[in-house]
């Protein structure tokens, strides 16, 4: 299972975000086959019919997750009886700085 890096279908495709906080890479994809040295053959799904399933290795990634073992957010189950115990907080020191004109509070909790 591999990862494939967006930023040569810029053009092609629009992906959710763009920018800094756009994904670099989408998948995991599997590989069928290897081309040559340094390509691989990937099993693309339909929505990426139009774009050709050979790829150089600079553009994929590992993917690190295996498929048997990642869990599906469906089948999972959270137990009731788990609750979360609120705790007091201490107030151990306040200190007062100033910073260029400006007084700021300082509290060590």
């Amino acid at each position: 299972m591999v990862l494939l890096k967006v930023s040569p279908w810029k053009g092609v495709i629009q992906f959710r975000k763009r920018g800094k906080l756009g994904p670099k890479y989408i998948g995991p994809f599997r590989v069928i086959s290897r081309v040559g040295k340094v390509a691989y053959r990937l099993d693309l799904p339909a929505e990426l019919i139009q774009i050709r399933n050979t790829f150089h290795v600079s553009q994929l990634r590992k993917c690190l997750v295996d498929d048997p073992a990642s869990v599906p957010l469906e089948d999972i189950q959270v137990d009731d009886s788990l609750n979360y115990i609120e705790r007091p907080v201490v107030i151990l020191d306040r200190k007062t700085k100033t910073l260029r004109n400006i007084v700021v509070q300082l509290v060590k909790v």
